[in-house]
């Protein structure tokens, strides 16, 4: 009993002494870690200030930012742990094989990070751009090193894996400064056509937004079962288009029915046969 007592006190001893003895390497490398968070966050701002100075892309700006705050921080823990005592050669090595490992784990992660190295490259959207992606429409408001964010007409947020993004279509609203809006106008058969054509036309050369180049069209896009379909097509700027497109739908309602152009409603034609033979 005395034994086991001496070995437990002498085991005590031994450790306090190692941590005592190890105590000022713990302290060096927390001082070290603080500083170094520190340094990171200081040196990241600036970078950051620069690049807003000098008008780099939001989208790049954001990624790179990312890429090298992982950067930094790795280097920081190397140091951190080299100030108590573990050998670097050594570290590296299981850090390589953890590496591999984790790798192997993250095939989907990987694939995200070579995919936001590829829309970084070469921008088939950009931070601010509207874009219709995986099933959804938004507005991109950051590209990261996995996930590109979408901001939705709803202010809702979508999150999309940047390796879908690279491989898969991705529609851009934005990338032309124009678009171009197609409405089809249904009038019954009884209506003047020119006269609704020439109403639908001056309805757009009179709103400033509408682009005179190329100048908007009106024809029969095709005859329905109920209505002559007329194909209205214009142009306008990325950010007047919706506001344009809205206004036309009302405008158009308004101002064809004042000249006397009607839009039909479905209609059938109803036969009764007598199937009594006796009469």
């Amino acid at each position: 009993m005395n034994n086991s007592v001496e070995n437990l006190t002498s085991l005590a001893k031994h450790g306090l002494d190692t941590l005592i003895g190890y105590l000022p390497s713990i302290i060096g490398a927390l001082v070290i870690l603080i500083l170094g968070l520190w340094l990171i966050k200081l040196v990241m701002g600036r970078i950051k200030k620069i690049m807003e100075k000098r008008e780099v892309d939001p989208g790049v700006r954001g990624f790179a930012l990312s890429i090298l705050g992982v950067v930094l921080k790795i280097l920081l823990f190397i140091f951190v742990i080299s100030k108590l005592g573990v050998e670097t050669t050594s570290f590296a090595a299981i850090l390589a094989a953890a590496g591999l490992a984790i790798g192997l784990a993250l095939q989907g992660s990987l694939s995200n990070f070579a995919g936001g190295v590829l829309i970084i490259i070469l921008k088939p959207f950009k931070v601010g751009d509207f874009i219709d992606a995986q099933g959804e429409s938004g507005t991109v408001s950051d590209i990261s090193i996995f996930y590109t964010y979408l901001t939705t007409v709803n202010n809702q947020r979508i999150v999309i894996p940047n390796g879908q993004l690279s491989n898969n279509k991705v529609t851009n609203y934005s990338h032309e400064s124009s678009r171009r809006d197609v409405v089809t106008v249904g009038i019954s058969y009884d209506s003047d056509i020119k006269k609704a054509r020439e109403v639908l036309l001056n309805i757009l050369n009179n709103d400033d937004r509408t682009l005179k180049d190329p100048a908007p069209v009106v024809f029969v896009g095709g005859l329905g079962d109920n209505s002559v379909d007329l194909s209205v097509r214009y142009w306008a700027k990325n950010e007047d288009f919706w506001g344009l497109h809205f206004d036309f739908i009302e405008k158009l309602k308004v101002e064809l029915e004042d000249a006397g152009i009607s839009f039909p409603f479905p209609q059938r034609d109803v036969h009764l046969y007598n199937m009594n033979k006796n009469e």
